[in-house]
């Protein structure tokens, strides 16, 4: 039985139990009730503490008008992101280039829950989770005071684990209830069946009361939001500020295949090892290592540099001096009219050399390129797949077009290229190579990004998506390996990215709440506010209560199914297409 299993199994225990204690009333006897699997575990200790802090009454409201600007302005940017999403999938749908399906559209991934979400670390994924639940309620529970509206109860949810917090304000106080008219005693029936007169005045159905006036209302609904996105703005504030700036990158160089009994692994060089420096020659990158080994005579003896966990350790390997295999780029696609279509270049082949330089990695590819200028012939070697698995090599001549996208006079071949991954070396070992340094000036460079849509779109989709398809879940695993803490972080060692990976999580899930909450669909905050401004609009016009209620309640019902509807959309349309 594998760990997933056992954790099913414990929570299927933990549920029965909880179940059975319902059942038995035990629950209720200690004011606890049940939603499933979890539990709502009220306490009404600790209420005074939300008076004192609703004491700046003033401050609080423009807390809640800001609160409610900002609603607005995320509840037309969503709805406008629900809106093109449906445009692009139907438009997909009718020309048969949907999507294929992907993780984004598995029923696991759908829910903010870590450790089901397969996206959400379940470490990080819960102490976010717990912040952004606890301070969206809490901040509910100080306007609720604020504006004089009882709170009945606070507490903790709970599913094994606490998942979060809830302030339980008086709903007849905040939304309205309505008062169920009195039924009168029938034992015989006669009043269902029509049969008795009652002499008496007829009574008019009793509006729902409500303490909290539209305005109020609004304050203690945008609240919760607005304290999501000052939580939000809080974490990326100091992720993007001073914890990255207390990282740098190790090296782009990673040793990823160690050949077994090669005297490397004799040396005690290991697989995810980061190269920073062989000999005297620092490392930054896979093309400066291989340029230096090209100088290293056979026999010699090089000092190898490597941190594992971000200790630098050396180790003494004996160059063998045999050439690596050069496995050279993979041509991903084929730019049309340009002289790599002319001279018959295809998608798969790999291209080893040109002229007299190997072409090991993009980057030497690159600065190949950038050397040559229009009209230039050059000599390019090529590896080329047949069908029955083995390859060819190949020389053609190409003469090289201008760049469309330089003013200067560079060489323009038109591939699209990717390294082949793995790069044997001279040392008994292969090399991968991650934009260390690059990648963490793209993390740095998100808030000034801010200004324009793609980077809120960016910061939206960081830990799923990425900056290209690859997502970002934090620094952890391999991709720590090539950072380490620098100044003020430098005696937290590994705590550094601790607190980095929190910050990451606890800002994303707060602005993704926070934003999602904005949505005008009821339940959501976003749609009770939507609805309340909709009737204080209609009323204006009408002047007519009723009317005005009726209107608002349908236009905000056909909100709340189109968003419902697109979101079935984004789920479903690729299965739909593709088949599931």
């Amino acid at each position: 039985m594998n760990g997933t299993n056992i954790a099913l199994t414990l929570f299927l225990l933990y549920w029965l139990v909880v179940k059975i204690l319902d059942r038995k009333g035990i629950l209720e006897k200690y004011n606890i009730s049940t939603y499933g699997p979890v539990l709502m575990i009220r306490t009404t200790r600790g209420l005074s503490i939300l008076d004192k802090l609703a004491i700046p009454k003033k401050a609080w409201r423009v807390y809640a008008d800001i609160g409610i600007l900002l609603m607005f302005v995320g509840m037309i940017a969503m709805f406008l992101i629900v809106i093109i999403s449906d445009v692009a999938l139907l438009s997909s749908l009718g020309t048969n280039s949907m999507p294929e399906p992907s993780k984004l559209n598995e029923a696991r991934n759908l829910f903010l829950i870590p450790g089901v979400n397969e996206f959400i670390p379940l470490t990080w994924g819960i102490l976010a989770l717990v912040v952004t639940l606890v301070v969206h309620e809490f901040a509910h529970a100080i306007l609720c005071r604020v504006e004089d509206i009882r709170v009945k109860s606070m507490g903790i949810l709970l599913a094994v684990v606490p998942i979060g917090g809830f302030a339980e304000p008086d709903e007849e106080e905040l939304f309205g209830k309505k008062v169920e008219e009195e039924i009168k005693e029938d034992p015989y029936g006669d009043r269902r069946l029509g049969l008795y007169i009652d002499h008496e005045e007829p009574q008019k159905p009793k509006k729902p009361q409500s303490k909290a006036s539209r305005k109020q209302r609004a304050h203690i609904l945008a609240a919760g939001v607005m304290a999501n996105f000052v939580v939000a703005l809080i974490a990326f504030g100091l992720l993007f500020g001073p914890v990255l700036g207390a990282m740098a990158p190790l090296g782009d160089t990673m040793v990823v295949d160690v050949t077994e009994n090669s005297v490397a692994h004799s040396a005690g060089i290991r697989d995810g090892m980061v190269i920073t420096q062989l000999n005297d020659k620092t490392i930054s990158n896979v093309t400066e290592m291989l340029d230096y080994l090209d100088s290293v005579e056979e026999g010699s003896t090089v000092r190898i540099y490597a941190a594992t966990d971000r200790v630098v350790s050396e180790y003494e390997v004996q160059a063998t001096g045999t050439p690596a295999d050069i496995e050279g780029i993979l041509i991903q696609d084929i730019v049309p009219d340009s002289p790599a279509q002319e001279i018959g270049l295809e998608k798969g082949m790999s291209i080893l050399r040109i002229d007299d330089q190997d072409i090991r990695t993009a980057a030497e590819f690159t600065s190949v390129m950038s050397s040559t200028h229009s009209s230039q012939v050059v000599t390019v070697k090529l590896s080329v797949p047949q069908a029955e698995g083995d390859a060819t090599i190949e020389e053609l001549d190409v003469e090289l077009a201008q760049h469309p996208e330089r003013d200067t006079d560079i060489g323009y071949l038109g591939v699209y290229t990717q390294g082949s991954g793995y790069i044997a070396t001279s040392l008994g070992f292969s090399v991968g190579e991650f934009p260390a340094n690059a990648y963490l000036g793209l993390l740095e460079s998100i808030p000034s990004m801010l200004k324009g849509a793609t980077g809120w779109i960016i910061l939206l989709g960081l830990p799923i998506i990425g900056f290209a398809g690859e997502g970002f879940p934090g620094f952890s695993g391999t991709l720590a390996q090539f950072y380490e803490p620098i100044g003020w972080a430098q005696p937290l060692g590994i705590g550094l990215f601790w607190i980095a990976n929190s910050l990451l999580w606890i800002g994303w899930l707060n602005f993704y709440v926070g934003l999602f909450n904005c949505l005008p669909a009821v339940p959501l905050d976003g749609g009770h506010v939507f609805r309340d401004y909709i009737y204080a609009a209609i009323h204006r016009i009408t002047k007519n209560e009723e009317k005005a209620e009726r209107m608002s309640a349908a236009i905000s019902a056909s909100f709340a199914v189109l968003i419902l509807m697109s979101f079935i959309l984004m789920i479903f349309g690729p299965y739909l297409a593709h088949g599931f």
